[in-house]
């Protein structure tokens, strides 16, 4: 059901019966190294290239996901996943090793909550039974595309942030046990001008401000009626200009209850300048910390807001801003059996 101009309320409430995280060196080293059900020692996972080691990332989170959820990948109906490299090869290399129906998306770092959105749009109406949902970045396949291959050296403004080697997955059903997911409002590009692209946080956050205020005006709530609203890759400097674009919109938003999965992950120390980033980043962090939160009966509502840069080298070569976007997903959950 359409509600208000651009979100969706999802009657049936499909749930997010299974999660997995897959994770690289430095985040082994991170605050949330615990909720990842993988970690890897090494950036290259035993292949011949960075590219190649994105894909097993994808690959061992789905499997992961599927064996908690008891499930073999001739049950679920579809894949939607994407990730940040070119043509999105990774995760359809990927989706070639799982052989299941594929779409492939690319909202860059807002992906995870894209195709989150979608699969719950899908399931709710009936359109499958099972649907496995996620993103993926690695550090050095994504530096080497968009900035500088590590081996160069470049020294990096105190605006950039690390990329997330890692994948988070979902498993989406209309029926079974797991947080639900009870709405989603789907973003609208925004461009403020910017054109640097090492402070995506501070490009990024006016697309968060208009999906956020979009979402309550919609569903007609306050901030407050989330334990938790968590932007996707801001960072300390994007998050900053977040707060202060919400407050002079007028919305009333405690500073405790706006977190940023960028500024989760790793522990303070860690050389990522600004904080986390890449489609990873809130992939990680919803399906791997927050889901385990709610289930603990921490929290029991949460706002996903997914951030995405949508530049590419060629955009950026032929000197053109930044046109970002989020997308939001109300996920809740009473605790139930």
């Amino acid at each position: 059901m359409l509600k208000g101009h651009r979100t969706w309320v999802f009657a049936n409430k499909p749930a997010i019966i299974a999660t997995a995280a897959v994770g690289g060196p430095f985040e082994a080293n991170g605050r949330l190294a615990e909720d990842f059900d993988l970690l890897h020692e090494d950036l290259w996972l035993g292949e011949e290239s960075y590219e190649k080691a994105h894909r097993v990332l994808m690959e061992e989170a789905a499997f992961q996901a599927m064996e908690k959820a008891g499930l073999e990948k001739e049950n679920v109906q579809f894949l939607i996943a994407g990730d940040l490299i070119n043509q999105m090869t990774p995760t359809s290399f990927a989706a070639r090793t799982l052989g299941m129906p594929y779409l492939g998306i690319f909202g860059a770092c807002s992906t995870s909550m894209e195709g989150l959105a979608l699969s719950a749009f899908i399931t709710n109406y009936g359109g499958a039974d099972y649907i496995l949902t996620g993103a993926s970045s690695h550090n050095t396949a994504v530096e080497k595309q968009f900035r500088y291959p590590t081996e160069y050296g470049g020294q990096k403004p105190p605006t950039a942030q690390w990329t997330v080697t890692g994948a988070g997955v979902a498993i989406v059903s209309p029926k079974g046990d797991g947080p639900r997911v009870t709405a989603a409002t789907i973003g609208r590009v925004v461009d403020m001008g910017l054109a640097d692209p090492f402070n995506m946080g501070g490009a990024m956050a006016p697309a968060a401000v208009d999906t956020i205020e979009a979402h309550l005006r919609d569903m007609q709530i306050d901030a407050s009626y989330y334990d938790l609203i968590v932007t996707g890759d801001l960072g300390r400097i994007g998050r900053q200009v977040s707060l202060d674009l919400l407050r002079q919109h007028g919305i009333d938003i405690d500073e405790e209850r706006y977190q940023d999965c960028g500024l989760l992950i790793y522990r303070d120390g860690q050389p990522v300048l600004s904080g986390a980033s890449g489609a990873a980043c809130s992939a990680v962090v919803v399906y791997g910390h927050l889901i385990k939160r709610m289930r603990r009966g921490e929290l029991k509502r949460i706002l996903a807001v997914a951030t995405g840069a949508l530049l590419s080298p060629l955009s950026f070569q032929q000197n053109e801003t930044i046109p970002c976007i989020a997308h939001a997903v109300a996920i809740e959950y009473g605790g139930e059996a």
